[in-house]
């Protein structure tokens, strides 16, 4: 990476719209939630490890400002009221108002300078922000990126991912393929999801949150990792997906940390997050995605009458679990009529459902997935793993992410500083994702 000044002008090589761009209806629940709940941290992000001496600040700030024109949204505000409001080109957008540090004080202080990173709050005016920290080490050091819900989705946020640090190419998504249903066909089966998941958020109001402990508010972050094709080879001979065995072996360390903490979790639903951006849509403007609850079989029944849960085969019977509530989003008319409710829902109904469906007593942890990259970069020096920060929200358990980097397939819980024992989570994942590929290599 080469030195320059430290200031870095707005890119104007690829502007917004003279008129702007109007919030898509989730852009605008998200900034109505923020505007009602500005209690809460409504943001979200990921982090790169890199291998090599860190860069300067100044020059990091040089090499963001070198990619604006292909990051056209990070160099953008929202105006006016939520319902109505625009993304216009900033003005007053500086890189310096978004590129920060955090310095670690020896190698002792590695945690210290990333709680930094996670928890510090974003300056005046700004929406995004991302954090060089170092000073642990001469040869390592990370790149935190945090941004507002409001201004993305997590594809977008990887494809933002991918431009600073890599090709810049889209993520293979899988989308439904064009004319494949009629149109009074495609809007029955949108309005009838739209139906089901708002009763479904509805009946599930009454429960009691899973949580409790005392929460304190600071953001922590544990990560864990398997290779991928342990991942794959679960999918392969069980069918289903990689994500499909992640959930799997989630539900398997949730279970394990419920015993070890003494948090009852008679039943766990995650909030699954889906891609609904159509073939022809950029992945680089805010939000397109739906949120869909699916419970876990943390705790599922013995497979026949009689059994004990210590004798049945419980990593498969997981699996079958999760693989039977996530079937519906391989089907192509199912995605379709996701991507046309996702395009054409109004604004309150959003925003009802996700008020409603964030809710701890609808859902317990939010956990999301997202494709990152073969290899990536930062000048001379290489991105060695990777963390997603998923939302954590309020009365939730924790939000889990899981991105596949490279050859691995890597795990990040984001949890509250209160949460008991949650520096076991990721190494409680990691043995339940054994587990059940041994189970399938007995099984196969």
């Amino acid at each position: 990476m080469t030195a320059s000044a430290p200031s870095v002008p707005h890119a104007r090589s690829a502007p917004l719209p003279p008129a702007g761009r109007r919030t898509h209806s989730v852009d605008r629940a998200f900034l109505s939630l923020e505007r009602t709940h500005p209690q809460v941290r409504w943001d979200a992000g990921g982090v790169a490890y890199l291998s090599g001496p860190p860069p300067g600040l100044a020059d990091l700030r040089a090499y963001v400002g070198l990619s604006l024109p292909r990051l056209p949204m990070f160099t953008a505000r929202v105006d006016g009221a939520p319902r109505h409001s625009t993304w216009r080109p900033d003005a007053d957008f500086t890189v310096e108002r978004h590129v920060h540090e955090a310095v670690a004080d020896g190698p002792g202080q590695w945690e210290s300078a990333m709680d930094t990173a996670l928890n510090a709050p974003f300056p005046p005016g700004a929406r995004w922000g991302i954090w060089l920290v170092h000073g642990h080490a001469p040869d390592a050091y990370a790149v935190c990126y945090r941004f507002q819900h409001a201004c993305q989705d997590g594809s977008a946020a990887a494809l933002a991912f991918r431009t600073l640090l890599g090709a810049g190419e889209p993520s293979a998504r899988p989308v439904p393929r064009p004319g494949r249903a009629a149109l009074p066909r495609r809007a029955g089966l949108a309005l009838g999801l739209s139906a089901k998941f708002g009763f479904a958020a509805l009946g599930a109001l009454g429960r009691e949150p899973a949580a409790r402990f005392t929460p304190t508010g600071e953001r922590r972050l544990w990560r864990g990792r398997v290779p991928l094709d342990v991942l794959r080879r679960i999918a392969a001979a069980r069918g289903g997906s990689a994500h499909d065995a992640h959930l799997a072996a989630l539900a398997g360390a949730l279970s394990s940390w419920s015993a070890r903490s003494g948090v009852p979790l008679p039943r766990v639903r995650a909030l699954m997050p889906v891609d609904a951006r159509r073939e022809d849509e950029e992945q680089t403007w805010g939000n397109r995605c739906f949120a869909l609850p699916v419970t876990l079989p943390v705790n599922p029944s013995p497979a026949r009458p009689g059994a004990s849960p210590a004798d049945a085969d419980l990593p498969l019977r997981r699996l079958e679990r999760v693989r039977a509530a996530t079937a519906r989003l391989r089907r192509e008319p199912w995605r379709q009529a996701v991507q046309d409710m996702v395009r054409f829902m109004p604004d309150r109904p959003t925003e009802w459902y996700m008020r409603g469906v964030f809710s701890p007593r609808v859902t317990d942890i939010l956990a999301t997935s997202m494709p990152l990259a073969d290899e990536a970069a930062l000048g001379e020096t290489r991105v060695t793993g990777t963390a997603l920060l998923p939302l954590l929200l309020p009365g939730h358990l924790f939000g889990v992410g899981l991105s596949f980097f490279g050859t691995w397939a890597e795990v990040s819980f984001m949890t509250d500083g209160g949460l008991p024992l949650a520096a076991r989570l990721p190494g409680l994942w990691e043995q339940a994702a054994t587990e059940l590929d041994e189970a399938a290599a007995r099984a196969a």
